[in-house]
């Protein structure tokens, strides 16, 4: 099984200051476990391999901007950012891609939401139909939270999508894993980057 650059984009989930850093918003419950996981450095190779095949990387935040935009808060997860919100604003240091990610994103598709799912709330799911686009490859934190979210959402838009096993984390092994078992049954699969970019060559 081959895959054709021309149909393919990576999803880069929440790959921000909030969410990786210790000094982000989430900082305490998941920037050790990031750090310690290798996960960025992984997720960085592994979206400049993609690039240099043809596929585009199409990066997603979680904002909140002023009126607080497309934000439901009907779970604890929206009601606790929703109290926060200043720290989300578009221009607030912790909604920045992490420094990691910033110098090859800067040719990249940025796109903001209000939603834990990246396809949801924005234009994504009709940009990348109207590019032809019908596989989506998935990274980022955290894998049982907007990663699960998007992979699922992605599937039932249609999308084959395969999450990438390492380039993605989570707070807790067991919540890693887990999530990834799910997704399994849930989606086209995981593949790690070394599968995916086998797939590609």
């Amino acid at each position: 099984m081959t895959y054709d650059p021309r149909t393919a984009a990576v999803l880069a989930l929440h790959w921000q200051v909030n969410v990786i850093k210790p000094e982000g918003f989430f900082g305490a419950m998941l920037g050790e476990p990031v750090a310690r996981s290798g996960v960025v450095e992984r997720a960085v190779r592994f979206h400049r391999s993609m690039r240099a095949v043809g596929v585009p990387v199409v990066f997603t935040r979680f904002t909140v901007p002023a009126g607080e935009g497309a934000l439901v808060r009907n779970t604890g997860f929206m009601n606790a950012v929703g109290d926060a919100q200043e720290a989300f604003r578009p221009d607030a240091p912790g909604t920045q891609l992490i420094p990691e990610m910033r110098p090859p994103a800067e040719a990249d598709q940025v796109v903001d939401n209000q939603k834990l799912s990246g396809l949801a709330g924005n234009h994504l799911p009709r940009w990348l139909t109207e590019h032809g686009i019908d596989t989506l490859l998935v990274t980022g934190v955290a894998t049982n939270l907007t990663v699960e979210q998007t992979a699922r959402h992605g599937t039932d838009l249609g999308f084959t999508v395969h999450t990438v096993s390492d380039c993605v984390t989570a707070a807790t092994d067991e919540a890693h894993h887990m999530s990834l078992a799910n997704l399994d049954l849930a989606t086209a699969g995981c593949l790690t980057s070394e599968h995916v970019l086998r797939l590609f060559s």
